[in-house]
């Protein structure tokens, strides 16, 4: 059955990273779900949410190295953020695309407050084709770490 009360964009909207951060600050109950792969969280870095006592919610969209979808994403963000339908979501992916089908997902699962961060972490590649340097979490400024 699906949710009837689906925003016109499939969830609940787009944000920077920089708003993503402050509803993590503002609102404790908000959870940061990392749909990278695990290499992605390995080799380019995650989120650093600890200056905030908080955790990221690492929980992959698509599985590497085929980038199928990964079959049990629901599941496992149920596990890892917690049951309630209502818990604040902002989605995370390398530069905003993932996420976006990660956050309609789980908007159609019956999640009420699922936000797409644009750009992502690593965001869109400069002119010399580097990503993490003009847009997106990194290139804002905003708190990570290499694992």
């Amino acid at each position: 059955m699906s949710n009837t009360n689906v925003p016109p964009l499939g969830y609940a909207g787009d944000i920077s990273p920089s708003q993503a951060w402050q509803m993590l600050v503002d609102n404790p109950n908000t959870v940061l779900v990392d749909v990278r792969t695990p290499e992605e969280w390995a080799f380019v870095g995650v989120p650093n949410l600890e200056g905030i006592g908080r955790k990221v919610c690492g929980v992959p969209w698509a599985i590497y190295p085929n980038m199928s979808l990964n079959p049990a994403f629901i599941e496992h963000v149920k596990d890892q953020a917690g049951p309630d339908k209502n818990t604040p979501m902002v989605l995370l992916c390398r530069s905003g695309v993932r996420s976006v089908f990660a956050a309609r997902a789980l908007t159609e699962a019956g999640f009420t407050s699922c936000f797409n961060i644009l750009d992502g972490f690593e965001g869109n590649p400069d002119d010399n084709g580097h990503r993490g340097k003009c847009s997106g979490w990194k290139a804002d400024g905003l708190a990570w770490q290499q694992k």
